[in-house]
């Protein structure tokens, strides 16, 4: 049996007690279309994800919420130009995605992404430098500009094995922030910190996108870090992954933590990630 797939026009904003949608722009910045990718391994042939469609809005906090292994990272690196989709296809701005390119700026949950013989300001020149659009007088002004923006201004002669992991992650978002991608791609950028990190982390990347709006793809498999990262969280099911719902989940932060409606929330997300799932056979057609 298919898997029950709900849409934001079955739900009322009062059931979650959030606010109503904001009107969207009328095309989508990025368009994901009926995407299934796949792996071979020695063994088989490994379906991540099948036949994904989602839209992506510019200003949007978009999120990719599933259990391990349903192919939120597949398609994260997939839009990344990493992947190519066996079928299906992405759009950015209307055009099909080929390859990587500096309009997809990845930010991932490894501290190695930072060079360790570069300075924390050196590490944010570093992608502008190589793009050839910037002098390095440029690149210096622009990768100060973003340090300031993530707090980091004093730390810019530092080096990356001096600086704590929640610091390391906010110099990789500074420096895929100063390439001003049309879309930030971050994979699960905050689970190997630990839970105080985790949440101070996910408040600053709220307050650094209040100041700029800029747009962010944001994988994770917590519940709750959707909830106060996203604006719209995307649903996949188990392993392969598939569209179980799409939701508009409002502006929740850490202070509506452990409040009716947030729990609220938690629990219809929780039903449909998994409930539903297993009562209709799984995930699987």
């Amino acid at each position: 049996m298919h898997a029950i797939k709900y849409k934001e026009r079955d739900m009322s904003p009062s059931d979650i007690a959030t606010p109503a949608p904001q009107p969207k722009p009328d095309k989508p910045l990025l368009e994901a279309r009926n995407v299934t990718l796949q792996y071979k391994t020695p063994q088989s042939l490994v379906t991540a994800s099948h036949r994904v469609s989602f839209d992506v809005y510019a200003g949007d906090r978009f999120v990719l919420l599933g259990p391990s292994g349903c192919g939120k990272s597949s398609l994260l690196k997939s839009i990344g130009g990493f992947v190519t989709p066996v079928e299906g296809s992405f759009t950015l701005n209307g055009a099909p995605i080929h390859g990587p390119g500096p309009d997809r700026m990845m930010v991932f949950q490894e501290f190695d992404q930072l060079f360790a013989w570069k300075t924390v300001l050196e590490n944010v020149m570093f992608p502008l430098l190589m793009s050839g659009n910037f002098s390095r007088k440029q690149a210096r002004e622009r990768a100060s500009n973003y340090l300031d923006r993530v707090r980091l201004t004093k730390f810019r002669d530092s080096y990356p094995h001096t600086l704590s992991g929640g610091m390391k992650q906010r110099v990789a978002i500074a420096r895929a922030m100063a390439m001003e991608p049309a879309i930030l791609l971050m994979d699960e950028p905050f689970a190997a910190l630990d839970a105080m990190t985790r949440r101070r982390m996910q408040d600053e990347l709220l307050e650094l996108w209040e100041s700029t709006q800029f747009t962010v793809l944001f994988v994770t498999h917590s519940i709750e870090e959707a909830i106060v990262v996203g604006s719209r969280i995307l649903l996949l099911s188990p392993h392969p992954g598939r569209v179980r719902a799409e939701l508009n989940c409002g502006r929740f932060d850490h202070a509506h933590e452990g409040g009716d409606a947030f729990a609220a929330l938690q629990r219809r997300i929780h039903h449909m990630l998994f409930t539903e799932t297993a009562a209709n056979g799984g995930s699987h057609a």
